[in-house]
């Protein structure tokens, strides 16, 4: 079965009711190469850090996020030192200072930022974590099914653009030989009537053996100048991106690296144009190529 595809773009926010007052869990996610993660969170809730960033790398790959917990509400002030972790932050600091004893030293706001130092005056606090917890399990889920939905759109924007390409490499092919004859004919007589009056009073070679050094001229810059590998290449890869986008899953860097194959099919059919089509099939190509990498950049 298929996985889902996945943008990276999405937005997700829950709230859950908790003794200290309301838990607000958002979450924001645009575009990014790799998991770039910044975690923001109330005094209150700032203990669970550590386990609040382990559940986001469980579901999250990649892509820039940002995730807010907060608490609001009459109690929200109701925060008390843990004795026990400020003194072992205290112990690690001590050890380090023998070690490097031109350390600067923690300050108060150094040490109250540090995650378990201010834990929240709950009368239950293994319930009031997992309201934290609840709260961001919700946000990743509408998160993820909003990604998903719209990694089903991308993708039928996606399939639209290899019609595109396809389309435009059907259409300059059956061209192509008839290009190619029309371009060797004119090389020919070209070269006919450049070449033919000097070499015969120059040397001793035979009006026929000059007509088959033309020819055989002709023919090699011809086989030069055809594209049909280039259009094979380019359809192969066309058909290649519709399965990637048929399996589905993380498919971002696999159909990345699939546009830099199509863009050199594109150039190569470019640089060796010989005709206004084939130069404007080019063109064309490269168009679609580059609108359709702008919205591989979005999936995961």
């Amino acid at each position: 079965m298929a996985k889902p595809l996945s943008s990276m773009t999405g937005f997700a926010n829950s709230t859950v009711q908790t003794e200290l007052g309301n838990l607000v869990c958002e979450i924001k996610t645009v575009n990014s190469r790799f998991l770039d993660l910044t975690v923001r969170l109330s005094d209150e809730v700032r203990f669970v850090e550590p386990k609040v960033r382990e559940i986001i790398q469980n579901h999250i790959s990649r892509g820039k996020m940002e995730v807010r917990l907060n608490l609001n509400g009459e109690k929200k002030s109701a925060t008390e030192l843990d004795e026990t972790a400020l003194e072992q932050l205290l112990n690690l600091q001590a050890q380090l200072t023998k070690k490097l004893p031109n350390i600067r030293s923690m300050s108060v706001s150094d040490i109250l930022r540090f995650p378990g130092i201010i834990v929240p005056l709950a009368n239950d606090r293994e319930l009031f974590e997992k309201q934290i917890i609840e709260a961001l399990e919700q946000s990743l889920a509408m998160l993820v099914s909003s990604r998903h939905r719209e990694g089903q759109a991308l993708s039928k924007i996606l399939l639209s653009y290899c019609d595109q390409i396809e389309a435009i490499a059907n259409e300059i092919r059956p061209r192509i030989p008839e290009i190619l004859q029309t371009m060797k004919k004119k090389l020919s007589d070209r070269l006919n009537e450049a070449l033919t009056q000097p070499l015969s009073s120059q040397s001793s070679l035979s009006r026929e053996e000059i007509n088959d050094r033309i020819r055989q001229e002709v023919t090699l810059y011809g086989m030069k100048m055809d594209v049909d590998e280039e259009i094979n290449r380019l359809l192969t890869h066309v058909n290649e991106c519709r399965r990637v986008l048929a399996n589905g899953g993380s498919v971002g860097r696999r159909l990345d690296f699939l546009m830099q194959e199509l863009n050199r099919e594109a150039n190569t059919l470019g640089s060796k144009a010989v005709a206004i089509e084939m130069t404007d099939a080019s063109v064309n190509l490269k168009l679609v190529i580059e609108q359709m990498r702008e919205q591989i950049q979005n999936l995961e």
